[in-house]
């Protein structure tokens, strides 16, 4: 299978939902419709230091099988950019393939060109499979992470 990854592009949103629809299941989640077309709206700003979306696109049939949600903001811990990869998801279809390690390679490549210092990102416990990936591309942070 060829990848290309590539910018999300305004033509790509009835490709884009099914897959972030189906990152949302994965982790038991559901957005309200206003909620995901704001997200849309940020992903195809054109504001460098708000979200980026990047896709993996099957060379042969053209279709959308990754999504990657970047934010990008300044830090009170350095002078530079850290890189926030806010979701990742690959079709389930066509995992262990290689994808999300090219779309991470791509997250990689943006936070470079920005000079960003740090990209960072969070996943559940138990998200095994794709720890596995992690553990090979970045450090585990000691950080545990508390909201409100």
């Amino acid at each position: 299978m060829s990848i290309t990854i590539r910018p999300l592009e305004a033509g790509d949103r009835a490709a884009w939902e099914p897959l972030f629809q189906g990152y949302l299941t994965f982790y038991e989640s559901s957005l309200p419709g206003d909620v995901i077309d704001e997200t849309w709206a940020r992903l195809m700003s054109d504001d460098p230091q708000f979200h980026v979306g990047l896709c993996a696109v099957d060379a042969q049939t053209g279709e959308l099988v990754g999504i990657a949600h970047v934010l990008f903001h300044s830090s009170t811990w350095s002078k530079t950019h850290y890189c926030y990869l806010e979701d990742l998801f690959v079709s389930p279809d066509v995992r262990a393939k290689g994808i999300g390690r090219q779309l991470i390679d791509a997250v990689y490549a943006e936070a470079d060109a920005r000079e960003c210092t740090r990209t960072y990102w969070a996943t559940q416990e138990f998200n095994y499979r794709a720890r596995g990936l992690y553990d090979q591309v970045a450090t585990k942070s000691p950080f545990l992470q508390y909201r409100r």
